[in-house]
Formats: C-alpha cells, structure tokens, sequence
C-alpha cells in the first residue's frame, strides 16, 4: 500500500527537500504541495492524503488554523507538524488542534520517514519532555471529563504522560496489553482526546499531572 503525502511549507527549499526523501521511498508518494496554510485546504480535498506534513508559521493561513480546518473534513488526514523550534508555542497550539505529532525540520530523513508512516498507521508521535515544557508556560484549565477517571485510568494517563506504549504500561501496572488498551480508549473518550498526544496535554493543562513534577 502507498501512503499519499501532501507537504505545506511556505520555504521552496524545504518542501523540495522533503520531497525528494519522501518520494525515495518505495511506499510513499508526494502528491501535492502548499505554499501556506490556506492553499493546502484544496490541495487535500482533491488529492485525499493520508498525511499531512504541515509548516505551523506560514503566510495567509498559520499551520494550527490549518490543522483545524482539514480535521473538520470528512475522513480528515493525519497531520505531522514540522517546525524549526521544538519549543515554538505554535507547536504545542498545533498538538491541542489535533496534529498527530510534530518534527523538527533537522530531523534525519530516516526518522522522517518512519514518522509518516507511524502516523499514517494512527499512532501519535509523543514528546514527553517537549509538551511537559510547553505546558508548563500555560495557566492550568478546566478540562471536561477528567473528573470521571476511574483510578486505574488515572494510572495509565499518567503513564501515558511519561510517553510510554502499551506494553510498557502494561508491564508497570502487571496487566494484559489489551487491558491497558481498553483503559487508553475510555481515557479518550470521556477526555474527548483525539490521540494519546491530546490525552496528555489535557492532563497538564488540568492539572492532574503537574508539567513541573
């Protein structure tokens, strides 16, 4: 299967450059590009991308607004932000939209490519320490739903804000794997999380996981 990509960055050299390391790969195709956040609207609704690798500082139309508007789409892609700063607050606002995750625009082609792909699989890309510091910069919110974590939830949000995967949060609590994948979906759902990445940062900004703890 080829995973369709679409690229939104508003830099020539950029978008030529992941281009060309993308479309080295046997199971990845560029099929479109955009120069800012307003033109790759279009762009997805005619080209219907898996993945979305999305610039979050651009002219006409910032990345986090454009996040926004293609996860409104019917069967929206998943969007990987890619950015110059990992301690930019437009990443972190482009995380709380909904992206499945962010790159920093040095990362090795390798890492790249195995980001696309994760994402495309439904996996989020999780930072623990990156979105643990954005959050610190931000006053602490009201969050729906966190109140209604049962105990054993609790515990795998916190685990999950540590950035560990199933299985390894199924070690820690000496339960199965598919147990831990049914307390993560309940998570989710009363959190009204998209991904594991809005999970966490509704735990911080809740203040149910302390980002200077």
């Amino acid at each position: 299967m080829t995973l369709r990509v679409v690229i939104a960055d508003d830099e020539d050299l950029i978008r030529a450059g992941l281009r060309i390391i993308l479309g080295s790969e046997p199971d990845l195709e560029v099929v479109g590009e955009a120069a800012d956040g307003a033109a790759v609207l279009p762009v997805v609704r005619r080209e219907r991308p898996d993945v979305v690798l999305m610039d979050v500082r651009m002219p006409a139309l910032d990345g986090i607004r454009a996040t926004e508007r293609l996860l409104a789409l019917d069967d929206p892609p998943k969007v990987l932000v890619v950015t110059t700063f990992e301690n930019d607050d437009y990443v972190y606002d482009a995380l709380r939209a909904g992206a499945s995750g962010f790159l920093l625009k040095r990362t090795k082609p390798d890492d790249l490519v195995q980001a696309v792909r994760l994402v495309a699989a439904g996996d989020s890309l999780l930072f623990p320490a990156a979105i643990r510091a954005l959050a610190g910069r931000r006053p602490q919110a009201r969050v729906p739903g966190i109140d209604r974590l049962t105990g054993r939830e609790g515990d795998v949000l916190r685990l999950m804000t540590k950035g560990l995967s199933n299985h390894e949060i199924a070690a820690e609590l000496v339960v199965s794997q598919e147990t831990v994948k049914t307390h993560v979906g309940n998570v989710l759902a009363k959190l009204g999380a998209r991904d594991r990445t809005q999970a966490v940062i509704a735990a911080y900004e809740s203040g149910f996981v302390s980002p200077t703890g």
